[in-house]
């Protein structure tokens, strides 16, 4: 069947998440309903509370796909809400939210073809969208591995492994108990998958799994960084939380410059971006390894200010264990070489060709490895260049958010011939 027989029209997205003003979850919500808009009809369904960010920004960047997209609001009644205060509860509510969306949708009379449940995008709760018996599309759906205990030990102690423990426990109940969890799999005509670990955990039949990772970026431009005889600075932003490794990027960067000549080692410096509950912990480790002087930390910057951290940087220093990144993708846009974890997140975006990865071992010896990239990445001009250049290329070929939009008409394309 060819794409000009294909007769849908309009994709329902369920976007629990959506402000364009911001990053992570809520910025790809954003970014993955104006890349469908480019080829489709959308219903976007959202929360009350992201309206304001959505016409505030629609008012002032206009598009011409926004004619494509209604967005319509959606939340559940006081009653069932008044215990939610900011992030606490987020995920409760976001599961009772999916439940009661169908029943919603039915009492709008909304048209529509194919059903697409957009975010949150973890592997561990589950959509209804199928009971309204259209072709549905479930993801892009993340898996964050278990991080490693001597990884947690190391610097966050008995209680915070503990907790992650709980966290992974929890996990795994609703991957191997929850009746509506294996609903979703089981009726989803595609699931869009970030990394190679998702069909694993959830059982999911290959053919259903279409790998589509939810990190993309637009293009900045072409400009590559270079190493001159001013600062050489090693980049790394996230929430100050254990999920992201910000210990060992401190660790790394303290020992990578030890390792220097005593006339370079105030060359090079490390920039953190973000905030979080470990950020007093993280400033207190970067005292007792003496290295205050040459890390800095950036509350989040607003669109702009980052854009200019990024093209003023050299490397992006990326030690986390989750399942996706964000980051990775900017970085690679600006042409900066990423050192990560060779896992199943970002280290299924970076080779040889635009970074390192590094290999998961004693928590010792992984800071080891990620000081001696950095090593390599400095003190060789050329091999910085490569991988300048490839980073550049990758982004091209696999995160710029034009390709996002169209592998996912060709997925709707696919589902809706299809259900024919």
């Amino acid at each position: 069947m060819t794409e000009s027989n294909i007769k849908f029209k309009t994709v329902l997205v369920s976007a629990y998440a959506v402000n364009p003003y911001h990053g992570s979850e809520d910025g790809m919500g954003w970014n993955f309903i104006n890349q469908i808009a480019r080829f489709n009809k959308v219903i976007a369904v959202t929360r009350e509370n992201t309206r304001p960010h959505i016409e505030k920004y629609m008012q002032e960047n206009p598009s011409v796909h926004y004619a494509n997209i209604n967005f319509v609001y959606y939340d559940l009644p006081y009653w069932m809400r008044f215990w939610k205060k900011g992030g606490r509860g987020a995920l409760l509510y976001y599961y009772m939210w999916q439940y009661f969306l169908p029943a919603f949708v039915k009492r709008q009379k909304l048209e529509f073809d194919i059903v697409h449940n957009l975010n949150f995008h973890n592997d561990w709760t589950p959509s209804r969208l199928w009971v309204l018996r259209k072709p549905f599309v479930w993801g892009p759906i993340g898996h964050h591995s278990k991080i490693p205990k001597d990884y947690i030990l190391h610097v966050y102690g008995y209680r915070q492994y503990f907790t992650e423990q709980l966290k992974w426990m929890t996990k795994k109940y609703f991957w191997q108990v929850d009746p509506l969890l294996r609903q979703t799999v089981n009726h989803a005509d595609t699931v869009l998958a970030m990394n190679s670990s998702v069909a694993k955990v959830l059982h999911i039949p290959e053919a259903k799994v279409v790998r589509m990772p939810s990190v993309s970026t637009e293009a900045p431009g072409e400009k590559l960084p270079h190493i001159s005889n001013g600062k050489f600075t090693i980049l790394s932003a996230g929430r100050f939380v254990p999920l992201k490794g910000f210990d060992i990027t401190i660790k790394s960067f303290a020992r990578f410059r030890a390792q220097l000549p005593v006339v370079q080692q105030d060359k090079v410096e490390l920039v953190l971006v973000g905030d979080g509950p470990y950020k007093e912990q993280l400033v207190k480790l970067t005292e007792e390894l003496y290295i205050e002087r040459q890390v800095r930390f950036i509350k989040w910057l607003d669109r702009e200010d980052y854009k200019q951290l990024y093209a003023n940087s050299h490397v992006f220093l990326f030690p986390s264990h989750e399942g996706a990144g964000m980051v990775v993708a900017e970085a690679l846009s600006y042409g900066l070489p990423v050192v990560c974890f060779n896992n199943d997140g970002p280290g299924e975006f970076v080779d040889d060709t635009c970074g390192i990865t590094v290999p998961y071992s004693r928590y010792d010896t992984s800071i080891s490895k990620f000081a001696e990239a950095l090593n390599t990445i400095y003190t060789d001009p050329a091999y910085f260049n490569k991988l300048s250049e490839g980073a550049l290329e990758a982004f091209k070929n696999r995160f710029d958010w034009n390709l996002k939009g169209e592998h996912l008409r060709n997925v709707y394309n696919e589902v809706a011939s299809r259900a024919v």
